[in-house]
Order: structure tokens, then sequence, then C-alpha cells
């Protein structure tokens, strides 16, 4: 742990001291954290997905650390890092939504809490298991992460602050303006307009950022096709059934690089090169050791088999194909995030269901609690990974980071209950199963999108549809194919890196959201890369750090202090 320093303003307890990290702790889990949580599980349950809390929770908890100077980051970074898991899993509570739509009994408070809890402490271990593959090696943009490493500089460093101002607080102030706007404005709401999701086109550039919009064309060109094949009907949307081959694509592609890696980690290997023996960004304060991640990750997951059988009553079997398959789904959601910032969770619950189907798996209250494992575990996962990110740009403890994480996930397994069941008692609509009314009696307000598509697949059990596991061959077909031929070109031009031959993991992007959102990234993404072309090249601030870039952070900021000016006036409404 670091030695105790002296803050720059005397009411803080000096830096690495027993005060420190509990005044840290109770910002993140107690303060910051419910408000993020409660505009997650607002988001979620009206919408069918919410912004992420890093990016707001760093912006505040620079607040109080700027106070330390430089070093203040650190700090920061851990008040974000808790915030985060408790808004991740306040967000989940949409499970008990589900149970409610299809007439399930829901158990006890303290036993849900109790086994969201132990996945949740499931999904760090693995989610840190992976960070030396996906953010020291493969060193992934994870954009919402990068937005929070340029936040954290800036506000903790006057000299960079300066010279960072006006892009930063420029994007958060249209940030926030157009998510408010595009709540009151139809027009807004009609094109699809996301100030986040523009703002991480900024971030990622048009390498990334076209071949997300060219996954969107894809599927919309291929609708006709699905439909005339029996994979969609008439007036379904394409991501239906693009999700399922994007998920395959990138598990394709991953197959790939995982291959590549591993040869090369090899001290013989031919494959070798200098980078692949390069240490990780310095780090400050205690190290996490590997035997005990293993550890910890062999017992949480016993933890989660055993709570769910004894607690809960649900087979053994079940439950440990689904602890398996988080280790694939929090690898390739990983990728996901850290190209495109987008994490398929709702796919991964989906695409789970498909494979217990598969297995025999009939019973619709079993495959939402075998569900639920995937859905908390790699949600928890790529949040790991996402701040992680943030960290190794930092030099934060690895060690640290993880222990806020895991107190994030307590207090977020208690709110992912009580947000769920407040909004529930006080809105009776939420209860009401979406899935078999009428198009004119859809309640406007709570669409619930991710648990009308939970719902719909687990009703879908009784049914063994095979077009889908087709659907995630395909996909893995085409990732390795096009993953395998850019290992082998190389290539190097835009035209051939971007268009006609682009990364798997960017053109799935396209396959898990609608059209707009795709073309919003790639919009995002030219613009971006036309703006670094043309802006001077500043040598006094770190090389990911770009006026694209920090603006880009700022509209993810100010999208998500709209969401949760949004997600607090509801739970104002609610309680009055």
């Amino acid at each position: 742990m670091n030695s105790p320093r002296g803050p720059r303003w005397r009411w803080l307890p000096a830096e690495g001291s027993w005060r420190y990290h509990l005044l840290l702790a109770a910002l993140g889990i107690f303060v910051l954290g419910p408000l993020a949580g409660v505009t997650a599980a607002y988001m979620n349950l009206s919408l069918g997905f919410f912004v992420g809390g890093q990016v707001l929770a760093g912006l505040l908890g620079s607040a109080v650390t700027a106070g330390y100077g430089a070093s203040g980051r650190h700090g920061a970074n851990y008040v974000q890092t808790a915030a985060a898991s408790v808004a991740s899993m306040s967000g989940l509570g949409v499970l008990l939504q589900a149970m409610a739509w299809m007439g399930l009994p829901q158990p006890p408070a303290w036993q849900m809490a109790l086994y969201l809890g132990c996945v949740g402490m499931f999904g760090v271990g693995v989610g840190m298991l992976y960070t030396p593959v996906l953010v020291d090696r493969m060193r992934l943009a994870f954009p919402s992460g990068l937005a929070v490493a340029n936040i954290l500089r800036a506000l903790t460093d006057p000299v960079l602050l300066l010279r960072s101002v006006s892009q930063l607080g420029g994007g958060m102030a249209l940030g926030l303006a157009s998510g408010l706007a595009s709540v009151r404005l139809p027009l807004l709401g009609a094109i699809g307009l996301s100030a986040s999701t523009f703002g991480a086109g900024l971030v990622i550039g048009a390498r990334i950022g076209i071949p997300a919009a060219t996954g969107g064309l894809i599927g919309v060109a291929l609708q006709p096709y699905f439909v005339s094949i029996g994979w969609l009907q008439a007036g379904d949307p394409p991501r239906k059934i693009m999700f399922l081959i994007a998920l395959g694509a990138i598990m394709g592609a991953a197959l790939v690089d995982m291959a590549l890696i591993f040869a090369r980690a090899l001290p013989w290997s031919p494959w070798r090169t200098a980078s692949d023996a390069a240490p990780p960004a310095a780090e400050t304060g205690p190290r996490l050791g590997s035997m005990r991640l293993v550890l910890w990750v062999a017992f949480w997951a016993g933890a989660t088999v055993a709570c769910g059988h004894w607690l809960l009553g649900q087979p053994v079997f079940y439950l440990a194909v689904a602890v398996a398959l988080v280790f694939l789904f929090a690898l390739v959601n990983g990728i996901s995030v850290g190209v495109s910032d987008a994490n398929p969770i709702s796919s991964a619950f989906v695409v789970t269901i498909v494979i217990l189907a598969a297995l025999g798996l009939r019973d619709p209250g079993v495959g939402l609690m075998a569900g639920a494992v995937l859905l908390v575990a790699t949600g928890v996962a790529c949040d790991m990974q996402q701040d992680r990110s943030t960290g190794w740009r930092l030099g934060t403890s690895r060690a640290m980071q993880f222990r806020y994480q895991v107190l994030g996930v307590v207090v977020g397994a208690v709110l992912a209950v009580v947000f769920a069941r407040l909004f529930m008692a006080a809105y009776p609509v939420l209860l009401q199963d979406q899935t078999v009314l009428k198009a004119d009696q859809q309640p406007a307000e709570w669409s619930s999108a991710m648990t009308y598509k939970f719902v719909g697949v687990l009703r879908s059990l009784t049914t063994d549809l095979p077009f889908q596991r087709i659907a995630i061959g395909v996909g893995i077909a085409v990732g390795v194919a096009i993953e395998g031929l850019r290992k082998w070109l190389r290539p190097r031009g835009f035209v051939l890196d971007a268009i006609v031959l682009p990364s798997p993991y960017a053109l799935a992007f396209g396959g898990f959201v609608s059209l707009p959102t795709s073309l919003w990234l790639g919009a995002g993404g030219i613009v971006g890369s036309l703006w670094t072309a043309r802006a001077p090249v500043r040598r006094d601030a770190p090389q990911d750090m770009s006026s694209a870039s920090l603006f880009g952070g700022g509209l993810i900021a100010g999208d998500a202090l709209a969401a949760v000016g949004l997600g607090v006036a509801s739970l104002l409404a609610l309680v009055t």
C-alpha cells in the first residue's frame, strides 16, 4: 500500500491511509453508486439498456480526489470502479421483472440478493483473469475506459486541465443537452440520436466505426433473405437473427487471436516478438497474485452453483454449464466492449438459453436462473475489464481496483432487488407481460426491451429452433475466415483495413444494435479520425489523449448526466 501522504486540502485524509480508503469506498458505494444505480434500473426498465456508470463516477469522484494533485487520479479511479459495479448490478433487477411476466414465484429478497452477489463475485474474478490478455497484451481501446482515463488525467492535473477544458466541457454540455432533448423531441428519438454512441465513435475512429456501420447495413440487406428461409418473420428487425451471427463472428475471431497469443506466450515460439514480453504499465500499490485470483474464481464458481441449487432449487447440471459458459462470454463480450464500447450481455443470455435448450432444457424458470449467471457475471466481468483499461493507462493498482469492485458488487446485489421491487410496486404497468400484448396495448413509457428479449427466448424453450445454432456456426466460420485473412495479409491501408477486410469485432457491432445506432457510431468514427488527422500534435499530453477523444469522452459524460437526471426525477416522482 502507498505510504500516507498529506493532501493539499487539509480536510482530506492522508493518501494511502485507512481513512483515505474509507472515504473513497463510502463515496463510491453509498453515494455515486446508488445514484448511477437508480439510473441504470430506470433505463433498463424503460428502454432496455443503460449508460455505464464509469464516466460519470470518474467525473464526480475526481472532484474530491483533485485535492491530492496528480496522484488523485488513482483515488478517483477506485471510486468509479466501485460505483460502476453498483450501477451495473442495479440495472440487472430486470430479472425480477422477467419472473413477474412469466408468473414465476419470486424467492425471498435475501436469497435473490445472495445469489446475485455470488454470481457477481465470480464475474469479478473472471473479468480480472482476462485483463492481462485484453488490456495488457491486446491493448483494446475500451472507449469508456479511455474517456475516464482522459477525464481523470485532466481534472487532477492543472496543466492538462487548462489545455483540455474546452474540449471536455464542450462535449459534456452538448451531450447533456442532446440527452435531455432526445426525450422531449420525438424527431431526435426517431433518428436514434445518441450522444454517447457518437462520442464512442470519436474515441475509436473510422477504422472501427466504418465496419460497425457496415455490419448494420449488411443486416438490412440480408433481411429479405432471412425472411425467405424462415429465420425471420416479415416485419422482424434484422438484429433478431444478426446478433447470433455477430456473436459467432466474435467467437471465431477470438479463437484465432487466442491461439496466436498462447503460441507467442511459449518461450520457444517462432512467432514470439519483443513486444510480447514487454511488461505492463507501472502500477502503484499492492499487486494481485495469479494463484489467489484462480482460487477466488474457483471458490465463487462453486458458491454460485451451491447457492442456486440449495437456496433456489435449480438443477446443478444447468448451473454448472452456465458457469462454464461465463469463461467464453467474458472473453467474447470483453473484446466487443474493448473494440466498440458495446456489451451485448442480453445476447449472451439468449445464446446461453439456445445452448441449454440443445442440452435438453425445457423449463423457463430454470433457464432464467441459469441465464442470470451469464447476464450478471459477464456484465461484471466486462466492467472489470473496462475499469482495468483505465487503471492500466493511469498505472493504478490492479489489486486495489479488484477490492473496490468487490465492494461495489456487494452493495449492487442488494440494490438490484430493492430498485426492481420499488419500481414495480410504484408502476404496476411494469408487471404486464408485453410479449402477449397487442401493438396498441404496449405501454409507451416502459418498453423494457431487455426483459422482452429474455421472456421471448425463455418461452421458446418448448420449441426447438435449430436455425439459431446454425446462425451461430455461420458467424464462427465468418469470424475465423476474416480474422485468419487479416493475420495472414496484415492489412495496412485504410481502405483494406476498414472496408475491404474489416475487423470482425467491429463488424459484429452492427448485428447487436439497431441501424441508427451503428450509423451514429460510424459517423463519430469518421469525424474523430478527420479531427485527429487535422489537429496539431500535442507533446505535452499522453498519446491517447487527443482532442477528439476528449470531446468524445465529454459527450459520453454529458449523456450519462442526462440519464442520471431522468432516473432521479423518476425516483422522486415514485416516492412522492
